[in-house]
């Protein structure tokens, strides 16, 4: 846990110690790795490296800021950097964009509780136009920095929770960029080197596409 309200810093360290959430975010890591397994490798890859950078710069004792707190994974085999873990009772989230997130990532949605899916808690993609039901203990993987996504409230005596994780599109930004922000990466850079960056972000969209498998590929 490294950016929390001190005050639940010991309760959520504890929550993520339980095998059960352990095996929900392995749960999802397998299928990950099984349906879209090039893209699991990119971003596995990015939380490795930004991992061992910090470690390298502790172990030279040249950590700009060495009383914070070392970067680890959650979970020994999680790709994801962030979890979220949303305790309702009844937990509704409206149609929106996870904007903050690596545009083409996916990240693992799980919804937790006591309700009739039938009823409420349904999964609307709004961009594709599917309403999906999504019982309790089911995990989906979408790109939810692309796809406008919700659910449907459930009823007033029931209750439902969700865990998410994610990656911020920053962390891979600060990976590219030489472990620095992007103005001191761009304040570096000559003219040449500049127009490159520029033709290669505007070639990202196929790139992060080439990422995805298709059927045939996983078969």
């Amino acid at each position: 846990v490294l950016a929390q309200d001190p005050k639940n810093e010991p309760i959520l360290e504890r929550l993520m110690k339980e095998d059960v959430f352990e095996r929900i975010s392995g749960f999802a890591t397998g299928a990950f790795a099984r349906w879209a397994p090039r893209l699991y490798r990119y971003q596995n890859d990015y939380l490795s490296n930004i991992i061992s950078h910090d470690e390298k710069l502790r172990a030279a004792n040249e950590h700009p800021d060495p009383k914070e707190k070392e970067l680890r994974r959650n979970w020994q085999q999680t790709p994801w950097a962030a979890t979220s873990l949303n305790f309702g009772p009844r937990t509704v989230c409206y149609k929106h964009v996870d904007f903050g997130n690596l545009a083409f990532g996916w990240c693992a949605i799980t919804a937790l509780g006591e309700y009739d899916y039938k009823k409420g808690g349904h999964l609307i993609l709004w961009d594709l136009g599917l309403i999906i039901e999504f019982p309790p203990g089911s995990t989906i993987l979408i790109p939810s920095s692309a796809i406008h996504h919700s659910n449907v409230r459930i009823q007033s005596e029931e209750r439902r929770y969700s865990f998410t994780q994610y990656t911020s599109g920053g962390i891979f930004r600060w990976v590219d960029n030489g472990y620095q922000k992007s103005v001191d990466s761009l304040g570096a850079m000559d003219p040449e080197e500049k127009t490159k960056l520029l033709s290669d972000l505007s070639n990202q969209l196929e790139y992060g596409l080439s990422l995805y498998s298709t059927l045939e590929e996983i078969e």
